[in-house]
């Protein structure tokens, strides 16, 4: 399918376990499709693996086995060109503090090969479709953790990729901070752009995913739009029908 931006291939990895001996296995046999246009959930407990997976489809992590294909793009052997295809927001991203919003934000845009005038109205776009153009030219360290989030995804979106991977993205904002954040998400499918969307807040899922993968133990337990997910289970909110798959795998 054309429109299929992400897709994984039986992703596996393993890490060694050196307190038990063994291997731990964080991500099992991963199978995923999200395609244009679309906002893709991702929900799972912590040390469920769905960081791991992230990660491996940024090429910050190399699969054990399987692979995954980003806009066309194998992540074993087009790295460089995945990386140019996405926007990546983990939960480790940091700033430099000691650079302003706005050098931040040029910063990386330079990085993603924008320069000169299309850089600079890029940048004021940005800035202000994120409300951080009053803080513009305020050194990072100075920020409100809301703030300097916000200016985290801009810096991440800052090369309008095709692909968007965003992991709980909405961590530590206000609700009026997060409203806006999930409304450049929504934009961003508007757009036709696939977006790989982590969260714990189940609301939020509810709110904006087009389809949801539940991860457990390494392995997704099930995929479905919430209208499928909810006839499958028989439950009408996502914590329950969430807090059943999880309970309800033998451990």
């Amino acid at each position: 399918m054309s429109n299929v931006l992400i897709e994984t291939r039986d992703l596996v990895k393993v890490y060694p376990d050196h307190n038990r001996g063994g291997e731990i296995r964080a991500v099992d046999g991963v199978n995923f499709q999200c395609t244009t246009g679309e906002i893709f959930g991702l929900l799972g407990l912590n040390g469920a693996g769905k960081t791991t997976t992230l990660r491996m489809l940024s090429t910050a992590l190399t699969p054990t086995s399987g692979t995954a294909v980003v806009n066309g793009f194998d992540v074993r052997n087009r790295a460089q060109d995945v990386r140019a295809s996405i926007g990546f927001l983990s939960g480790t991203t940091g700033l430099y503090h000691r650079l302003k919003a706005r050098e931040m934000i040029s910063y990386f845009g330079q990085l993603h090969g924008l320069e000169g005038t299309a850089l600079r109205a890029r940048v004021d776009q940005i800035l202000q479709a994120f409300g951080v153009d009053k803080f513009a030219d305020t050194r990072c360290e100075k920020l409100s953790t809301g703030m300097k989030q916000k200016v985290n995804i801009a810096r991440t979106v800052v090369h309008d990729p095709p692909v968007l991977i965003l992991d709980e993205p909405t961590s530590g904002l206000d609700v009026l901070a997060a409203t806006t954040t999930q409304d450049f998400v929504r934009s961003s499918r508007d757009q036709g752009k696939c977006v790989l969307f982590s969260t714990h807040i189940m609301s939020e899922a509810e709110r904006l995913c087009d389809r949801i993968a539940i991860i457990h133990e390494g392995i997704i337990r099930t995929i479905g739009t919430l209208d499928e997910l909810r006839r499958s289970s028989g439950l009408h909110y996502l914590e329950d029908i969430f807090r059943q798959i999880v309970k309800g795998v033998p451990a």
